[in-house]
């Protein structure tokens, strides 16, 4: 009779190696599940350092380029670019955001000429143009959202016609995607990809990011609870994205990342689309400090991008990109 010592099954058996846990390993980063976020700022000459955020830069119209070089030596293959717009041409339409000859426009025709394989994901949203603050017109403190409609699709003419691939509504007016895919496919550009912020909740982790895009003042004591979602809820989740897709989105994204990732899980498992994750500038700065500080190893970057990918997410866009490709030689 054979002697079987209790228990039959131990699961330590496949942790008992490095080799043995990467092998059974159910979820893995690559180079290709990252998006390297990159701010430009009008008027710099060269690059400047965000306080709020550890290790994360402007970049001027011609640093940048440089950025870029790196980003694409490392093999990420996109990027999703942030204007900083020169304070003097916001208004309280963002006018700005629909001139031709804009700042953004010029920086992604610069990018595309010299680097024609990166990826250029261009936002579309008014606040880094407005005055106020908010991602659409303002009247009377409302958004305006079917005037807003109007002005999105213009900007986002101008940015496919700048050569921006992928253009991502971030602004979360009603209606928007519909609206600009219309408008791209009258325009011939039918190719061009919409990565929808279907569900962008109304985050306090964006706080680093509007400091990057120095809407922060121009904001106030004001907020975005009437057409950001509230973080409390989860079925309006499903309906944002359900009604998104219906209207033309070929991608979706959950942002913040971490903080939502059953939301992520939900969508990838009941609408099956590209689904994306923004690990946001709350995120990262939090992150990045601590391990800084000494307070978190580092190996704690993976680790939360591996949350990402387990939840489901096929890509992330995170300011750790390039230093997860550096540090865990991705």
């Amino acid at each position: 009779m054979i002697s079987r010592k209790f228990p039959l099954t131990r699961l330590r058996r496949l942790r008992q190696s490095d080799s043995i846990i990467k092998l059974t390993s159910e979820c893995g980063i690559s180079k290709d599940d990252l998006i390297q976020p990159v701010f430009v700022k009008e008027g710099l000459k060269d690059k400047e350092p965000i306080e709020s955020m550890p290790g994360i830069f402007r970049f001027g119209c011609e640093s940048v380029l440089d950025e870029i070089e790196e980003i694409d030596q490392l093999g990420i293959k996109a990027i999703a670019i942030f204007p900083v717009i020169d304070p003097a041409k916001k208004d309280a339409t963002g006018s700005e955001a629909i001139k031709t000859d804009n700042f953004i426009s010029e920086v992604i025709c610069s990018i595309k000429s010299k680097f024609p394989n990166m990826l250029v994901i261009a936002d579309v949203a008014l606040d880094p143009y407005t005055d106020h603050g908010h991602d659409g017109i303002l009247e009377n403190n409302k958004i305006l959202n079917d005037q807003t409609l109007e002005v999105l699709a213009e900007q986002s003419i101008v940015l496919a016609e700048a050569g921006a691939d992928i253009i991502a509504p971030s602004d979360m007016m009603d209606g928007r995607i519909g609206f600009i895919r219309k408008r791209l496919d009258e325009n011939s550009f039918e190719e061009k990809i919409i990565l929808s912020y279907a569900a962008k909740y109304n985050s306090k982790f964006y706080g680093p990011f509007r400091d990057a895009v120095n809407s922060k003042n121009n904001l106030g004591k004001s907020d975005k609870s009437s057409y950001q979602m509230n973080p409390a809820n989860f079925l309006e989740a499903l309906n944002e994205v359900a009604m998104d897709i219906e209207e033309g989105a070929d991608i979706v994204m959950v942002k913040p990342g971490m903080p939502y990732l059953d939301i992520i899980s939900r969508i990838k498992h009941e609408f099956k689309v590209p689904t994306f994750a923004y690990q946001v500038s709350g995120e990262y700065s939090m992150l990045m400090e601590s391990v800084n500080k000494g307070w978190l190893d580092k190996n704690v970057i993976m680790e939360s991008i591996i949350s990402f990918k387990r939840a489901g997410a096929d890509a992330v866009l995170s300011y750790f990109a390039k230093d997860l490709i550096k540090e865990f030689n991705l």
